[in-house]
């Protein structure tokens, strides 16, 4: 009898720890989800000497604002306008990625593409901007193959991109 008491008296303080430990991290994640504002930590400092975070900056940089993106905002505009035939698929402002979905010209419904839009700076300038272009060709079968598209197709949509993004720096600056 003293026995079976031992394993009852173990079990039970076993689940009262693990209830206990369970309490706490529900507490624990419930106070992570707090309403005040996360502390930042700034790399910036007006102290002289040596910052490895300015290294090559020149100095200070403007903070961004809370409401803005992280990329060149005509780059981004002009990319959504120049693509906008294309079905969109995903669209990210702050790492700079749009992805379409795949796009059947009706006159040619033989063959399809998708393109990923990169877009690397916060400046307006053409090395900023990278498009790749994916091309696939109906089969005999009636499935999609991987083919792969011209240079050019991208260079294109570059191009185009970048004409679109002049047009609307210009007309913001004249306003």
């Amino acid at each position: 009898m003293e026995r079976g008491t031992m394993a009852f008296e173990r079990g039970s303080v076993l689940r009262g720890v693990a209830a206990g430990v369970l309490t706490l991290s529900v507490l624990v994640g419930v106070s992570a989800c707090s309403s005040s504002p996360p502390k930042t930590f700034s790399t910036q400092s007006d102290e002289p000497g040596f910052n490895p975070f300015k290294f090559g900056r020149g100095g200070k940089q403007a903070a961004p604002s809370s409401g803005s993106i992280g990329v060149n905002g005509f780059l981004w505009r002009a990319s959504l306008d120049t693509l906008a035939f294309m079905p969109l698929a995903s669209a990210d402002p702050y790492g700079g990625v749009i992805v379409t979905d795949w796009y059947t010209n009706p006159e040619k419904p033989d063959e399809r593409f998708k393109a990923t839009v990169y877009i690397l700076d916060t400046r307006l300038r053409a090395d900023g901007l990278n498009v790749t272009i994916f091309k696939q060709v109906k089969d005999a079968a009636g499935g999609w193959t991987d083919t792969a598209a011209t240079d050019q197709t991208a260079t294109d949509i570059e191009n185009a991109i970048l004409t679109r993004a002049r047009q609307l720096r210009l007309s913001n600056i004249k306003n």
